[in-house]
């Protein structure tokens, strides 16, 4: 299944393929993020942001990456799994020169591309007491039910409700000479 999934929005955007190499994968990332690009705003009118939003993202980066002399506006930021053919030499320059920074997740560290979530939560709904007897019925199902969550999304957030709970509940307790052990009340 090919999903791009802008949290901001909730909105997901998938196609189901048999095979994913790359000749499959890169057209049809072309197409979605020509269209997500379509739908954003326009940039800002000064020229130095653009070089500084681009310098920014690759601030923390291990291995930054080598970037063109003519940058348009960085426009989206597109955080994929960390496998080699996301980093073609073919594809990457596309993605800079359409104002597309491509951000790897570190190897086994696939809960971080929201993509991934969102994919559990289609899945769960899609195939849910079903029983697939061929592929193309899971493609259906899962285009079915994307469009059905498209409907009303749901926008995605870095800790959200449950890390705004666990932190209140961390603040209730105090912290015991310094160490990891915490009490309900404070020791006088």
């Amino acid at each position: 299944m090919l999903t791009l999934f802008p949290p901001a929005d909730g909105r997901v955007r998938v196609e189901g393929t048999a095979t994913c190499p790359n000749a499959v994968l890169h057209p049809w990332l072309r197409r979605e993020m020509a269209d997500i690009r379509a739908d954003l705003p326009a940039p800002p009118p000064t020229a130095d942001s653009s070089w500084a939003a681009w310098d920014r993202w690759q601030a923390g980066l291990s291995a930054p990456i080598t970037l063109p002399a003519d940058l348009p506006p960085l426009r989206v930021l597109l955080v994929l799994a960390n496998l080699a053919g996301h980093r073609t030499p073919a594809f990457v320059p596309w993605l800079f020169t359409h104002g597309v920074i491509p951000l790897c997740t570190p190897l086994g560290r696939k809960w971080l591309n929201m993509a991934e979530s969102i994919q559990r939560v289609l899945k769960r709904q899609a195939l849910g007491g079903q029983h697939p007897t061929e592929a193309g019925d899971i493609m259906r199902w899962f285009e079915a039910t994307s469009a059905h969550w498209n409907a009303d999304p749901t926008p995605f957030e870095w800790g959200g409700k449950r890390a705004t709970r666990r932190q209140r509940q961390r603040d209730r307790r105090h912290r015991v000479g310094g160490s990891g052990a915490t009490t309900q009340r404070p020791i006088v």
